[in-house]
């Protein structure tokens, strides 16, 4: 296959050969735009002895984030009912925007960040009733 690339406005044309790739080696595709419950996630590396614990969550009530990035924009608001896959906010992580969707179905008791705030994958982004 023959490709086209251009650099600091020169253009080289390039020869490219598709070799079969082994998948084995790959990592597990990550599912974009679905958030993970709390109960498949890997667990966090414990926390420095100065540093006191997060405080208790009902995990089967709460959507962590899937991704490190800053929040774009909220589309849930406080009070809403939603359904499973129903939009809560848009992450960017890497110049790639990712849909958060409602991982169960319930109205949001608490968003807990807001726009512009930088989040850690893990991280509990919104608690439900």
């Amino acid at each position: 296959m023959k490709l086209r690339i251009t650099l600091n406005d020169k253009t080289f044309e390039v020869d490219v050969e598709v070799a079969e790739g082994d998948t084995a080696t790959l990592p597990p595709a990550y599912p974009i735009g679905s958030a993970v419950l709390s109960g498949s996630v890997a667990t966090a590396p414990a926390a420095p002895a100065s540093v006191s614990p997060a405080p208790a969550v009902d995990e089967a009530k709460v959507c962590r984030s899937p991704v490190s990035g800053i929040v774009v924009r909220l589309v849930a608001q406080r009070g809403q009912s939603l359904q499973v896959g129903d939009p809560l906010m848009v992450l960017e992580a890497m110049k790639m925007e990712t849909n958060i969707t409602a991982p169960i179905a319930g109205r949001i008791a608490a968003l807990r960040v807001a726009a512009g705030d930088n989040v850690q994958s893990g991280q509990v982004v919104v608690e439900f009733e």
